[in-house]
C-alpha cells in the first residue's frame, strides 16, 4: 500500500487540476511521491490528449477584458466538451488568463497568438494543452478579437444562469458613449447580424443572393416582367435582415440601428460576435 495521505491527494490536485481517482492512482505509482506523482499524471494527461482530437467540442465560454480607459478590448472563445468543465472553475481560470494574455501581447492572430509564450517557456499551446490534460476534455482556443482604435465595450450574454457567458459581443465606436455602446451591443447579441453594413458584403455573396432570389421567383411562377423588381426586393431585404445598421433597433424598431447613431451622433467603427460553437 502506498504512503500518501488525504493531504497528498488535495496537494496533488491543486498542483495538477486532475481527478481525485487520477490522483490516488498516480500517488500510487509513485509510491507516494508527490512530485513524482505530478509527472505521472501530466505525462498520461498528455498522452490523452491525443485520443481527445477527434472528439467534438461545443461547449464552453466566451470571456473579455475592457481597458481601464476602454480604449481597448479582447473577446474569445474557449471550447470545450462539456457544460460540466465549462461552468468550473478550473476552465474559467485559463479562459480568464488566456483572455488577458491577449490583451497584454496584442498578437497579429491566432498563430501568432498559439506560439506566445503566456509563462516563462510555456506557449499558449501548451497552456491550451496542459488544461487538455487536466480538465480530461478536449479544450479548443481557435477564435479571439481584438479591437484598440476607439471607444471599446462588450456585452456577455448568458443563456443558462448556471453557465459561463455563451455569447459575447465587442462594439468599437468613434467616441464615448456607454449607453449607445450597450445598447447597440445588446441589440447585436439578440439579432445576430453578420455585417455592418452592405457595402462590407463580398460581391460574391450578394451575387449569390440574387441568383437564389430570381431562381425562387421562377420556382414561383412569378411572371418574367415582375422578376427584376421582385428580386431587388428581396435583395434588399437581405440586406436589411443582415447588415446591423439596416436592422430596426431592438428598442424601438421605428427606428434604424443606424439613425440610433445618427442621433446620439457617434459612428460605429465594427463589431464582433461569438457564440460559443457557432
Amino acid at each position: 500500500m502506498a504512503n500518501y495521505t488525504a493531504a497528498d491527494v488535495k496537494k496533488l490536485r491543486e498542483l495538477t487540476g486532475a481527478g481525485m481517482m487520477d490522483c490516488k492512482k498516480a500517488l500510487d505509482e509513485a509510491d507516494g511521491n508527490v512530485d513524482k506523482a505530478v509527472e505521472i499524471v501530466r505525462v498520461k494527461g498528455q498522452k490523452g490528449v491525443a485520443k481527445r482530437e477527434s472528439r467534438t467540442a461545443e461547449n464552453g465560454a466566451v470571456v473579455s477584458v475592457i481597458a481601464d480607459d476602454a480604449s481597448a478590448g479582447v473577446l474569445l472563445e474557449l471550447k470545450c466538451e462539456t457544460d460540466f468543465v465549462a461552468k468550473g472553475d478550473k476552465f474559467q481560470a485559463v479562459a480568464n488568463a488566456l483572455v488577458a494574455h491577449v490583451a497584454a501581447t496584442k498578437p497579429a492572430d491566432l498563430e501568432s497568438l498559439l506560439a506566445s509564450e503566456i509563462e516563462a517557456g510555456k506557449t499558449v499551446q501548451a497552456y491550451v494543452d496542459e488544461a487538455n490534460a487536466n480538465l480530461g476534455e478536449k479544450i479548443v482556443l481557435d477564435r479571439f478579437a481584438q479591437f484598440s482604435d476607439g471607444y471599446v465595450a462588450a456585452y456577455m450574454h448568458r443563456t443558462m444562469p448556471d453557465l459561463p457567458p455563451q455569447v459575447g459581443v465587442l462594439v468599437e465606436l468613434d467616441k464615448e458613449n456607454a449607453e449607445v455602446a450597450k445598447d447597440i451591443a445588446q441589440h447585436i447579441a439578440a439579432f445576430a447580424p453578420k455585417f455592418l453594413s452592405k457595402d462590407d458584403i463580398p460581391a460574391d455573396v450578394v451575387e449569390n443572393e440574387r441568383r437564389v432570389a430570381e431562381a425562387t421567383a421562377k420556382e414561383e411562377g412569378k411572371p418574367e416582367a415582375a422578376l427584376p423588381k421582385i428580386v431587388e426586393g428581396r435583395v434588399n431585404g437581405f440586406f436589411k435582415e443582415n447588415t446591423l445598421l439596416a436592422q430596426p433597433f431592438a428598442k424601438d424598431n421605428k427606428k434604424t440601428v443606424q439613425k440610433v447613431l445618427d442621433e446620439a451622433g457617434v459612428t460605429l467603427k465594427r463589431f464582433t460576435r461569438i457564440r460559443v460553437g457557432a
